[in-house]
């Protein structure tokens, strides 16, 4: 399996991602390991705002901005 070696991780940054490998039982390198394979399997926002648009093309789904302010707001009561 490939290696990643990241260069220049500020401490601070570096302190933190150790304390949240620890908290969750794991070292650094499983945690980090398991965030970057999900990063990698999330889409990018580009990725994301394409598809969504390719739903409503599909669907033909538009809500006006109020109409999904109300629906918000709903839930909420």
């Amino acid at each position: 399996m490939p290696s990643i070696t990241i260069r220049n991780v500020p401490e601070e940054t570096r302190a933190e991602l150790a304390a949240r490998a620890a908290g969750s039982g794991r070292s650094l390198q499983e945690y980090l390991r398991a965030e970057l394979i999900a990063l990698a399997e999330r889409p990018t926002m580009d990725e994301w705002i394409r598809r969504v648009r390719e739903r409503k093309e599909r669907t033909e789904t538009y809500l006006s901005i109020e109409e999904i302010l109300e629906a918000r707001d709903a839930d909420r009561r």
